[in-house]
């Protein structure tokens, strides 16, 4: 359930390079990444293979230091305690829901043995000793301690050794080679459940001493030395070491809320994770011991997982892996230098600033560990004359842990300040920064031909002019014709003239909406203006089967017969779905009267035919004209555009 102490020159050599990590460069950024794990009984670290093992869910997952599941143990129904060998060839689980405890090739990941505890037994927490296996087993009242001695074959599997106590809850044991005639005990899920130390010299356990410290051990890990224990409880804001020898509480590591998790390194130090209901800080590591401040960490937002082992150390003690969120959403972190004491920056600029005049930035460091006054904070300046930023140099840190600073900001728009902690040998880095908004000057910018109208065809040059700016004389010309089938397209970019003028053409075949885009500069803001001109329709239509031509007054007449009918024939500018309207009109009392108005629809070539008919009788004079009306003929990428007229005349 737990890392236990390694062997003697390998924990030697942990504890060596758990002091080299206080004075090397700073370590790789912690991590957290999403993990396709559910539900979480135990985990346990194997050094030498960079795996983790953890049971949930009737599976034990194989993960590797980086998140990734390498594999998945599976048919282990309800297992859940997990124990290394202590050369960590060897993984052995508790399976509770098939009554025995089945071992692992670490190397291989393949089973190599199974041990049935019998019947109903339902082991569910183990602890390896020198040729033995003791594991819990029962449920509440029917609970008790059994034993597999491993050195008969088969292995001879006792019960029924609890001596002379009646374990009200599955008991949860610890053991560890570094004091290998101890057997610990935790009778976990009562308020009066006792701690009891096991004396496992003969191969029978005998109770050594035994103390009621509050119950409800939530969980536990053995001292380097094997010495004391650390339990998460009693209480609900401490986790608690006690004395093997007599159970006497030897330190308290205080935590604000519930503690779920123990896990203790190899060098000794003591990291726990509580529910966190409040979310100030789940994650609690105490580097100096329990008289020295906590470092705490805020690894998740949500209550941090409570009812199995989710923390781990690794191998060489270096790292601290913990298992945050729930079953559907599961996220290992890593924290890279558990040892040191978070740090936490705050920035408090002004919202608004004016350019070139004072301001004033404010700010805290915090931290477990109080840094001292004069400690040096970094801060660089982000706008648009340094967009890569710009040091402002070193300030110094205040008695009570604040910071204060001026700046003349030489730039408008946003104005970053970012300030930061590089660390030290027992403090993390840390970097924060604010944003003050700075108001730019407006621009003078103006653009020709806004409302203007056009012949179809008819190239406009548009003239930009800019006025007064800092240090940026560019400026874009686009043109946007109406229609979803033509893009917005850059007609031309670059400095204006000596007089702030830039100029570019459109040919006018369509409503066009020309833009200049002037994007800035350090002290004047960026804008954009527009034109909208407009174009004609390029139309055109004419009357056949008239047999001659000639005037009534001024006006130019084409000659029908009463009986011919008179057909009309138009071109237009085509456009998808366009129309041309058509109207007829009469002349009669010496006025025009409209008797005909219709829309008639474009071919693709953008031609309409349109036969007219005849009055059957002489003497009546007719004009036609046809039209694009915006929107009526079907779209609006046209200004509306009327026709000629043609005028015609039915003879006798």
């Amino acid at each position: 359930m737990r890392i236990r102490t390694l062997p003697a020159a390998v924990a030697t050599a942990a504890l060596f390079s758990s002091v080299v990590l206080t004075t090397a460069g700073p370590a790789a950024a912690d991590t957290s990444v999403p993990i396709s794990v559910g539900d979480v009984s135990d985990t346990v670290v194997d050094g030498a293979h960079q795996h983790l093992y953890i049971s949930g869910d009737s599976t034990i997952s194989v993960v590797g230091y980086n998140g990734k599941v390498l594999s998945k143990l599976t048919g282990l129904p309800q297992v859940s305690d997990l124990q290394l060998s202590p050369d960590g060839s060897t993984l052995y689980a508790a399976v509770t829901g098939a009554d025995k405890i089945v071992a692992f090739d670490t190397a291989t990941l393949t089973q190599t043995a199974e041990y049935p505890t019998g019947s109903g037994t339902a082991p569910r927490w183990i602890a390896l000793t020198e040729g033995r296996i003791w594991f819990g087993y029962g449920d509440q009242w029917d609970s008790g301690l059994g034993g597999i001695d491993l050195s008969t074959d088969p292995a001879a599997v006792t019960l029924d050794l609890a001596g002379d106590h009646d374990f009200a809850t599955t008991p949860r044991l610890f053991a560890d080679p570094a004091n290998p005639t101890t057997l610990v005990a935790l009778d976990p899920g009562i308020s009066s459940g006792p701690i009891i130390v096991y004396d496992i010299s003969t191969g029978t356990p005998v109770i050594r001493v035994a103390a009621d410290e509050g119950g409800f051990y939530r969980d536990g890990a053995l001292t380097p030395d094997a010495q004391s224990i650390v339990v998460a409880g009693p209480g609900n804001r401490a986790v608690t070491e006690y004395r093997l020898s007599d159970l006497q509480m030897v330190h308290q590591y205080p935590v604000k809320d519930e503690p779920e998790t123990v896990s203790v390194a190899p060098d000794g130090t003591v990291a726990a994770t509580a529910l966190d209901t409040e979310n100030t800080g789940d994650t609690y590591v105490f580097p100096g011991g329990a008289d020295a401040p906590a470092s705490v960490r805020n690894l998740s937002d949500s209550w941090m997982p409570w009812g199995g082992h989710s923390t781990a150390w690794s191998a060489d003690g270096s790292k601290l892996f913990v298992l945050t969120g729930s079953s559907d959403f599961r996220q290992l972190q890593t924290v890279t230098e558990p040892r040191k004491y978070v740090t936490a920056l705050t920035v408090d600029a002004p919202a608004t600033g004016t350019r070139g005049k004072t301001l004033t930035v404010k700010g805290t460091l915090t931290t477990g560990l109080k840094l001292p006054a004069g400690t040096p904070l970094n801060v660089v300046r982000t706008d648009l004359l340094s967009p890569a930023g710009k040091s402002l140099g070193v300030k110094a840190l205040g008695t009570n842990g604040t910071f204060s600073f001026t700046d003349a900001p030489p730039a408008g728009s946003k104005v970053r300040y970012t300030v930061s902690y590089t660390g030290d040998a027992a403090h993390t880095a840390s970097s924060a920064s604010d944003t003050v908004t700075v108001p730019r000057a407006t621009p003078a910018l103006t653009l020709t031909n806004n409302k203007k109208t056009y012949t179809y065809g008819k190239n406009v040059v548009f003239t930009a002019h800019l006025g007064t700016t800092y240090s940026n004389r560019t400026v874009e010309i686009w043109a946007d014709p109406y229609g979803a089938d033509k893009p917005n397209k850059l007609l031309k970019t670059g400095r204006t003239d000596t007089h702030g003028n830039l100029s570019a053409t459109v040919t006018m075949s369509r409503d066009t909406a020309v833009t200049v885009v002037f994007k800035g500069d350090a002290r004047y803001a960026g804008r954009t203006v527009k034109s909208t001109a407009y174009a004609h329709v390029k139309t055109a239509s004419s009357l056949s089967k008239y047999y001659r031509t000639g005037t009534i007054g001024s006006t130019h007449y084409r000659y029908y017969h009463k009986n011919t009918d008179a057909v009309l024939t138009t071109t237009m500018t085509y456009y998808k779905g366009r129309k041309e309207r058509l109207d007829l009109q009469v002349y009669s009392g010496g006025r025009w009267y409209t008797t005909y108005s219709d829309y008639f629809s474009l071919g693709t070539s953008g031609k309409s035919v349109v036969n007219l008919g005849h009055p059957g009788s002489s003497g009546v004079r007719a004009r036609v004209r046809t039209s694009y009306i915006d929107p009526s003929s079907g779209d609006n990428v046209n200004t509306t555009t009327y026709g000629s007229w043609n005028y015609f005349y039915f003879s006798s």
